[in-house]
């Protein structure tokens, strides 16, 4: 086939994956398909913030009919959400070209200095928990003077929470109550240790109560997706490099109760397309899989009834719905909890705001996005929320009214099977 974008020309300018990037933008037929999906579009309404019109814009700067400078400021607003690949009717892999795009386009790109320093602050601090936490402690110690700070710095502070949890470090191994039935090894995460460790903790009992072998490599680290988030590739491929040296080969699945380090790790094998890790980062990627999806799998075991009706409203996270195709796993574990129903929330496809750094780089965005999912979410009936990311979790509460009789709580899937098991 006789590519749009001349590969063996570009090969040097974006890598190995010239040739993903080129089957995306030849797959997209602009039906506009993808347009009420893209939740840039649905806010501000062009055509440049649309999925078509960003593979447009990417494949003119890439055949060099057009500036990076030029057609960074619509691609900076894609939050990556991917729900334009559930609605296109052609196939095209978005994610094929955007993040190896954004990788080429880092060091062509001029950003403010305020912009260049929030970025590097994502980059050395969210991937390393402790790092991450001393960050915070300072960042709590900000808080007073956050209304004289500049911008990109007052988003940072906001997305804190009033308070951190004291550090909870896992154990290597959580050994199955009765029969093994089988054994995965479990990525901590970064982020989500830091500001939710009790979700590990749940995630942990619950595999455990249904006879799983919990193994958690200490020397593991961040998946990577922040920093493709922010378009380091190397970055990215420097912490997956430890994952795959650490994370056993003798476990049935790698489980990960974070959207977005699911998708990331299901990516490594595009990661190292054409390199000397790609076999195996393929096969590591193949093992990879959301717990929700890994316990329906395996078959779990029913828990006993909640002492009182829930009415639950569960939000689909992007890179779990969109990204991995998971949307009725943790909907089919919900509702096995006798007296709890669930309720749909309106436009369930459309992203939450957060999206990684997004809520970080892009806040006005992100804050219009928020306010509408958590509109739908209170027209859902449901009495709390319940999500399977930790981004999603942040963004939600931040927008949940605080002044209300009774405020709507944000749980994790495995937070609410864990509080079901313990009663």
């Amino acid at each position: 086939m006789q590519h749009a974008i001349p590969v063996d020309q570009l090969y040097e300018k974006v890598g190995s994956q010239i040739e993903d990037m080129a089957s995306a933008v030849e797959a997209c037929v602009h039906c506009g398909f993808c347009l009420p999906t893209c939740p840039t579009y649905q806010v501000l309404g062009e055509e440049m913030d649309s999925p078509r019109g960003r593979i447009l814009l990417m494949k003119s700067v890439l055949e060099d009919q057009l500036s990076v400078h030029e057609a960074m400021p619509y691609i900076d607003r894609c939050l990556g959400c991917l729900a334009c690949v559930t609605a296109c009717p052609s196939g095209v892999q978005y994610g094929s070209l955007m993040s190896p795009f954004l990788a080429y386009a880092q060091d062509k790109t001029e950003y403010s200095v305020m912009e260049s320093a929030q970025r590097l602050l994502v980059r050395e601090t969210l991937p390393y928990p402790n790092r991450f936490r001393s960050a915070a402690a300072l960042g709590r110690m900000a808080q007073p003077l956050r209304k004289a700070l500049p911008g990109e710095l007052q988003s940072l502070l906001e997305m804190l929470p009033d308070a951190l949890p004291e550090e909870q470090p896992l154990p290597v191994i959580v050994p199955p109550e009765g029969r093994r039935r089988a054994r995965v090894a479990l990525l901590a995460g970064c982020v989500q240790q830091v500001i939710a460790p009790e979700i590990n903790w749940a995630t942990i009992r619950v595999l455990a109560k249904n006879g799983v072998e919990v193994v958690i490599p200490g020397s593991q680290t961040c998946c990577g997706a922040i920093l493709t988030h922010v378009g380091d590739t190397d970055g990215t491929r420097r912490l997956a490099r430890q994952n795959l040296a650490v994370m056993p080969d003798d476990v049935d699945v790698i489980v990960t109760n974070a959207a977005g380090c699911g998708s990331g790790m299901k990516e490594y094998g595009s990661l190292f397309h054409g390199l000397d890790e790609e076999r195996k980062s393929r096969e590591f990627a193949s093992k990879v899989m959301d717990v929700s999806e890994f316990l329906v799998q395996l078959g779990m075991i029913a828990p006993p009834p909640l002492p009182i009706s829930m009415q639950a409203a569960y939000h689909d996270a992007c890179h779990l719905a969109h990204a991995q195709g998971v949307v009725d796993a943790p909907r089919t574990l919900l509702r096995a909890i006798p007296n709890l129903t669930l309720c749909d929330i309106e436009d369930w496809e459309t992203c939450c705001g957060s999206a990684g750094t997004y809520n970080l780089e892009q806040p006005e965005i992100a804050a219009e996005l928020g306010r509408r999912k958590v509109k739908n979410i209170q027209k859902s009936g449901g009495e709390v929320v319940v999500t399977g990311n930790i981004g999603c979790m942040v963004q939600i509460k931040k927008h949940l009214p605080a002044n209300e009789d009774r405020p709507m709580s944000v749980y994790h899937t495995m937070q609410v099977l864990d509080i079901a098991y313990q009663i």
